[in-house]
């Protein structure tokens, strides 16, 4: 990374995880080659999340983590500010069948929303293996380890 990331972090809930997330996903950033500039992550309810993936996706209900792009650099057609929207019920009930510390769930979420933001994306099976794994190898160089990975081990 060659120019330091703003993170900014507003959360409807899940406060107490708002130092650990900024903390982390800045130090997750030295290891993405070209992040955003700006980074903005919204702690949200299932209904807000429902509503906005109903409203940008159609689906219904809530999702774990959306992600939308605000700027980026025609020259380099790179994203330079991005929006992650993050459902802390849908991670705690997912860190709950998997075993998993809240904290590490609502970061492997961020951690996904910048990686789609920085050029990741996870349309198809090689798509998705490859963003999965720089999520597990980014978590585990500092020194989360695997989230994602560790939650696909039961069946």
């Amino acid at each position: 990374m060659t120019a330091q990331s703003s993170i900014a972090i507003h959360a409807a809930v899940g406060k107490t995880h708002v130092a650990y997330l900024r903390r982390m996903l800045t130090a997750c950033l030295e290891h993405i080659r070209h992040p955003p500039e700006d980074i903005s992550i919204a702690l949200v309810n299932d209904a807000t999340m429902s509503d906005l993936h109903q409203r940008f996706m159609n689906i219904p209900g809530p999702t774990d983590v959306l992600t939308f792009e605000l700027d980026h650099d025609d020259r380099t057609g790179r994203v330079t500010a991005g929006e992650i929207v993050v459902c802390v019920p849908e991670a705690r009930r997912c860190c709950r069948e998997n075993g998993h510390r809240l904290q590490n769930e609502l970061l492997l979420y961020a951690l996904h929303g910048v990686l789609h933001l920085s050029g990741y994306d996870d349309k198809t099976a090689a798509q998705y293996r490859r963003m999965h794994q720089a999520e597990d190898r980014i978590l585990s160089r500092v020194g989360v380890g695997n989230v994602f990975a560790a939650g696909m081990t039961k069946s």
